[in-house]
């Protein structure tokens, strides 16, 4: 039953993003802003696409982030925080400079103030690293779904 299963999914044009021959896996070089938030993105990036020794694309990026009050004791204390990020990126053919894709992605994570200074601090990086995987990840899932291809 599941071969029949495996079949009809043959027939419809599924193939697997990290296996197609044009994909961007180990092809791709990166280039991201001198922070901790381009750093964090960069890793991921890395984590997922893969380092390339000789790169048949550049993915430039670019981070921003903002925090916004997400909760407010009866007293007036913020208890809980939002980071707001956006990833602009843009991705060119390194022997021509011609830009293949570009686009933007926002997400925001969350966490809690109510501890200690340092607790608060630990949560916010602990925060803010959350978000540059998840940036990472949105831009990957874009570049994946571009290197499949239009569905048949």
């Amino acid at each position: 039953m599941m071969l029949i299963g495996l079949m009809g999914l043959a027939g419809c044009g599924f193939a697997p993003i990290y296996g197609v021959a044009d994909g961007f896996r180990g092809r791709v070089a990166f280039e991201t802003d001198d922070s901790v938030a381009g750093f964090r993105l960069r890793a991921r990036l890395e984590q997922r696409l893969g380092r390339s020794a000789a790169p048949a694309f550049v993915l430039k990026t670019s981070v921003e982030s903002s925090s916004r009050s997400a909760a407010i004791t009866s007293e007036g204390d913020t208890s809980r925080l939002n980071i707001i990020g956006t990833a602009r990126w843009t991705l060119t053919a390194r022997d021509t400079g011609q830009e293949i894709d570009s686009g933007e992605v926002e997400a925001f994570t969350s966490y809690s103030a109510t501890g200690s200074t340092i607790a608060t601090q630990a949560t916010r990086d602990d925060a803010e690293a959350r978000l540059s995987v998840i940036l990472a990840d949105m831009i990957v899932s874009r570049l994946l779904v571009r290197a499949a291809g239009p569905a048949s």
